[in-house]
């Protein structure tokens, strides 16, 4: 089951708004004291799979301009922040957009249609469509220009 968070956290991946995100779904919580040094980074994401997940999310916001749920500015965010990360797989990219173009969320492995997600939230793609844009705008005023 893909929830509204998932698709959310999608958008984190994708898009790089993981602050974004992460403000709006969950308030901080306070670091456990420690006297012990920090645990080593986890490991580097695939870049290949944050390429592919932020070309999907291109697709998607491209299928909700489509149906009329928003706007082009999400579009044109999306497109910016795909400059600032390395590029993948070409091909890759281009059936994971397509994805996206079809309604087709697909992050971390998962895919699901907005359609069944929208339903599985009690909610219309309309309303998810809507805030993914509000997200993109959030982090297009914190771009620089």
């Amino acid at each position: 089951m893909i929830a509204r968070s998932a698709i959310l956290t999608a958008l984190a991946v994708a898009g790089l708004t993981a602050g974004a995100t992460m403000a709006q779904e969950a308030a901080p919580q306070a670091a456990p004291e420690t006297t012990q040094a920090p645990a080593a980074a986890a490991p580097a994401q695939d870049l290949g799979a944050v390429y592919e997940s932020a070309r999907n999310q291109l697709g998607v916001l491209t299928y909700c301009q489509d149906n009329g749920h928003i706007d082009g500015s999400a579009v044109e965010t999306q497109t910016r922040l795909l400059t600032m990360i390395p590029p993948g797989d070409a091909a890759k990219g281009d059936a994971a957009e397509a994805k996206g173009k079809a309604g087709t969320v697909s992050a971390m492995g998962v895919e699901r249609s907005l359609a069944e997600a929208a339903s599985e939230q009690s909610t219309t793609e309309a309303a998810l469509c809507q805030q993914m844009d509000a997200l993109l705008k959030q982090l297009a005023s914190q771009m620089p220009t």
